[in-house]
């Protein structure tokens, strides 16, 4: 079983897994900030091992199948259940909370499920909005936290997010990213990761 893990996208998978664990820590630790710091870097691995993936000549269908599964757990838990998390501790554990939290996973879950399925439409677009969205949008608000009212912000985290959960099931063909949009999404989480770790040290 461990044998999967010497291949190096599968490898990058397991580290963006390994960042998505300590975010989870980190949030249930209260520091909000930082997780949402590494949640970022769990992103970048998420975008990484694909580029890897499709780059890896000679790669074995069986290794390419653990792969994919070790994948779609990864966007889980980094892409849903971290955020919900996260919400839950914004909100200190309010109804409407649990609601968005609830809708998260639910779609999450849902949209994966159809993904592993039945892939891409034809044209390559994605049907729904990816989970990849949703750690940049918690990053987002935390950097622009001051801006908004204290007593508002938990509102505004439920109501983003309860928007991005019926996006994620909602029958819209989103194109996949170009390589000009996956630089600017790293470029985007690497600045975003340290401004945020600056500002809770």
């Amino acid at each position: 079983m461990l044998r999967y893990l010497w291949d190096p996208a599968n490898a990058i998978t397991i580290a963006g897994l390994l960042f998505s664990s300590t975010s989870l820590f980190l949030a249930l630790s209260e520091r909000l900030e930082l997780s949402v710091a590494v949640a970022l870097w769990a992103v970048l691995a998420d975008h990484l091992d694909g580029f890897v993936a499709g780059r890896t000549k000679g790669r074995d269908p069986d290794v390419a199948k653990m792969g994919a599964s070790l994948d779609g757990f990864s966007d889980i838990v980094y892409g849903a259940v971290l955020p919900a998390v996260i919400v839950v501790q914004v909100s200190e554990a309010s109804i409407l909370a649990l609601a968005t939290a609830t809708s998260l996973l639910l779609a999450g879950a849902l949209r994966l499920s159809y993904f592993a399925n039945f892939g891409r439409s034809h044209d390559g677009r994605f049907l729904g909005l990816p989970l990849s969205y949703d750690v940049p949008l918690l990053a987002l608000l935390f950097l622009f936290k001051h801006v908004i009212p204290a007593q508002a912000f938990p509102d505004v985290v439920n109501i983003g997010f309860l928007l991005l959960a019926i996006a994620h099931v909602a029958p819209v063909r989103v194109p996949p990213p170009s390589a000009t949009m996956y630089t600017a999404i790293s470029i985007f989480a690497v600045a975003s990761s340290v401004a945020l770790v600056s500002r809770s040290l």
